[in-house]
């Protein structure tokens, strides 16, 4: 049984964290955030010992690395974006490995200097990349290499579309601050750039062709695709097909206009994701180098308007 501290308890992503410590047979037993409102702990693990202030929860992880029974295995993060940085390498001086929620870092030279952290320490950085360990994700991934190796010169033509309704709350929330939350392509989007570049080979172009607060649109020319893609946090835009159903959240990726389904198929990723990483297998800072690439790369350009490949439904925003 490994000993496991979390950070960022309250958050919205942290329950799947502690179900995947409790599934895989491990013990929870200290976590921290600056929110209280934690009960959510009960469900899982009731003993673990609890810290709304950083240096006392620091201070309690360090008591327990005296001794090799009680010292920390691993530091599970899932605080905001910009505060992984410095809570990964806080876990790897405590002598523990890090998991960290996506998107691991910010910009690419943060994991540039983690590599160093990581050498310096002799720990490892894990990165949750869940869509790497969905089936069909992982079908279509072993479908495009056999067509590869027939044609190493094909190309896919691929559009991305994932709208996640979010409400007022979001904008005045760390995630609605781009300095914090590395804007809504890293937000949201940072794991399907991942998917993407991880089936379809490195990043040859990169163009956005529309950001604003509420929705990002663009165009990735990758080695072996073309890819159109458009990330939204507004109801308004989902199709109405969608709405009628009562869903508030759209998600689709066409591959050569097929329709690759993999809506279901989520609830368990994380768990997956843990006993990957306790035998040894899990993604690190490497795996998770191209989409913070891709993504530090969108943050920085400027857009070019409604212009070439660009989304379909960049329409409904500029219209």
């Amino acid at each position: 049984m490994k000993k496991f501290a979390l950070i960022g308890a309250a958050g919205y992503i942290a329950p799947r964290h502690m179900k995947a410590i409790r599934e895989t047979g491990n013990d929870l037993v200290a976590a921290m955030d600056r929110c209280d409102s934690v009960g959510v702990i009960d469900s899982f693990f009731p003993e673990a010992s609890f810290f709304t202030e950083f240096e006392r929860f620091d201070r309690h992880v360090d008591k327990l690395r005296l001794k090799e029974e009680t010292k920390i295995d691993f530091v599970s993060i899932t605080s905001p974006n910009y505060l992984h940085d410095a809570h990964i390498r806080w876990a790897l001086r405590s002598g523990a490995d890090a998991i960290c929620e996506k998107p691991l870092v910010l910009n690419p030279w943060n994991i540039d200097a983690l590599e160093e952290v990581e050498r310096r320490n002799g720990g490892r950085v894990y990165n949750i990349l869940q869509l790497r360990l969905h089936p069909s994700i992982v079908a279509l991934k072993e479908k495009v290499s056999c067509e590869l190796a027939e044609n190493p010169d094909r190309v896919y033509d691929i559009d991305l579309t994932y709208l996640t309704s979010r409400g007022k709350w979001y904008f005045i929330s760390w995630k609605g601050d781009e300095a914090k939350s590395g804007g809504i392509a890293s937000n949201i989007g940072v794991h399907f750039y991942d998917m993407l570049s991880w089936i379809f080979g490195e990043v040859e172009e990169n163009i956005v062709h529309l950001k604003t607060p509420y929705a990002n649109a663009g165009y990735l020319k990758l080695r072996h695709a073309n890819v159109r893609w458009f990330l939204s946090v507004v109801y308004d835009y989902i199709p109405d097909e969608i709405k009628a159903q009562g869903q508030r959240t759209y998600r689709s990726i066409t591959v050569d206009g097929e329709e690759i389904e993999f809506s279901g198929g989520f609830t368990d990723l994380h768990t997956r994701s843990y006993e990957e990483i306790l035998k040894g297998n899990g993604f690190g800072l490497q795996e998770a180098r191209p989409s913070i690439e891709i993504v530090s790369t969108i943050r920085h350009l400027e857009p070019v308007g409604l212009k070439g490949e660009y989304h379909p439904f960049c329409r409904k925003v500029e219209g």
